[in-house]
């Protein structure tokens, strides 16, 4: 039995012994009170049983709000569909890493920080030639960022706040590289150098698309609908792959290996494959005319066919990006003229028709921002094995100012679980010829 006796204590009480204890209670800015049980088990004795952390505090944090059932993202304060509105991504950058928007001065120096950080050491060019042409883009990528910090030395002191933000401009700077390199690689096509009298979305584009047989100009559409996609994603509190950095960095990890790691937890198609699987989903579904089949199959609790880019786990209401990214989506279309393709024009009939539907509509089953970010990057040219990657790109800045903020707290713990053990009690030791066969 638990109740709440005082503004900041919370008592726990055994039933059967009638001892009980009392929990402080943290309040933070926003969002719901959180009990400190920190020291539940020096005083009573038990510990908390929470599978997937999905009602368990890992950390306090200054960066990013959510509120799902309000369909609320907040970037130290701002509202993301403003930042998204207003704002451009490298000034977003500076605001996750720095938690102030800049002064022009500031964001000066930040964006040639960055610029000048986004050749990676030619060395690093040969590493490519150990993966198979066929290689998963994220595979190449695990392994190429970990590879990193055998690069540069000079910024692996975690406990230096200087090298600490070299390492931090390093990686927002050097992972668009990277990823488009390993688009490259997986296209047969050479490498594409980054470009100083580019912005940062714009630049990322060039060497993504652009060959050196013709100059190519990046429509300012584009890299606009590539600059609001990676504000949307720049992060997004305590998820699987943040978490995974902090858990990383807790050991006092480097912190390339440490984004490395997130990139592995991205990786999952539960968390960052969600936009890939909206493409794979329009493919199964075929053509317009079978989409009121697939509705009645994503209706029925016995089908395992899901509707795939509808509804999210923290958002109990519209999602606040997929706003954004709908108006995104149709400028982009309309750019690149797409009329006759057969997924797109799948995606747009579907959105439609969700949307009307009773059953979808009562559930709040609204699509999310995987489902237009896939429609977008699809129009764009990207690889559906690409999708992971690029959201490896916006969420890189996220990993970093997480993992700079737990490096900046005063008392840095590594990350111990505890569990809950159900396996055999103590037994003796069995000599092999005496053991049942």
């Amino acid at each position: 039995m638990t109740d709440k006796t005082a503004e900041d204590t919370f008592t726990l009480t055994n039933d059967q012994t009638g001892d009980s204890w009392k929990l402080p209670v943290a309040k933070g800015t926003l969002g719901p009170d959180v009990i400190d049980i920190r020291k539940l088990y020096s005083q009573a004795g038990v510990f908390t049983l929470d599978p997937a952390f999905t009602a368990t505090g890992s950390c306090k944090s200054r960066i990013t709000f959510i509120d799902g059932d309000e369909g609320v993202l907040m970037h130290r304060g701002y509202d993301i569909k403003e930042l998204a509105a207003e704002s451009n991504y490298l000034e977003v950058c500076y605001l996750l890493l720095y938690g102030e928007l800049p002064s022009k001065a500031e964001m000066e120096e930040f964006r040639h920080n960055i610029t000048y950080h986004t050749m990676v050491h030619e060395q690093v060019h040969k590493f490519f030639t150990g993966f198979r042409r066929d290689a998963h883009p994220m595979a190449i990528m695990c392994g190429i960022v970990g590879a990193l910090s055998a690069f540069y030395h000079d910024s692996l002191d975690i406990w230096d706040e200087k090298q600490r933000e070299i390492s931090a401009h390093r990686l927002i700077a050097k992972i668009p590289t990277l990823a488009a390199m390993t688009m490259k690689y997986s296209l047969g096509q050479p490498f594409v150098y980054p470009r100083n009298d580019l912005g940062y979305a714009e630049n990322f584009l060039h060497m993504c698309f652009s060959v050196p047989a013709e100059e190519y100009k990046v429509s300012p559409v584009l890299a606009d609908a590539m600059d609001k996609i990676l504000i949307l994603h720049a992060d997004h509190e305590q998820n699987a792959s943040t978490s995974t950095v902090r858990i990383a960095g807790s050991s006092q990890a480097n912190p390339f290996a440490c984004i490395a790691s997130g990139i592995t937890s991205l990786w999952g198609p539960a968390h960052g494959g969600a936009n890939q699987a909206v493409l794979e989903m329009l493919e199964q579904i075929g053509s317009k005319e079978r989409i009121p089949e697939f509705l009645e199959r994503a209706k029925d609790k016995d089908d395992p066919f899901r509707l795939m880019g509808f509804g999210h786990r923290v958002y109990k209401n519209y999602d606040p990006r997929a706003a954004v990214l709908k108006k995104n989506c149709d400028e982009v279309l309309e750019e690149l003229g797409v009329e006759n393709e057969p997924l797109l024009e799948i995606a747009r009939e579907l959105e439609k028709i969700a949307l009307e539907d009773d059953y979808f509509v009562q559930r709040k089953l609204f699509p999310n921002v995987d489902f237009y970010s896939g429609i977008i990057l699809k129009a764009m040219g990207f690889p559906t094995s690409m999708f992971t990657v690029l959201f490896a790109v916006a969420r890189t800045v996220g990993w970093v100012s997480q993992w700079k903020e737990m490096m900046e707290e005063t008392a840095l713990k590594i990350g111990r679980p505890r569990q809950l053990y159900v396996g055999e009690g103590p037994r003796d030791y069995v000599p092999m010829d005496k053991r049942k066969s």
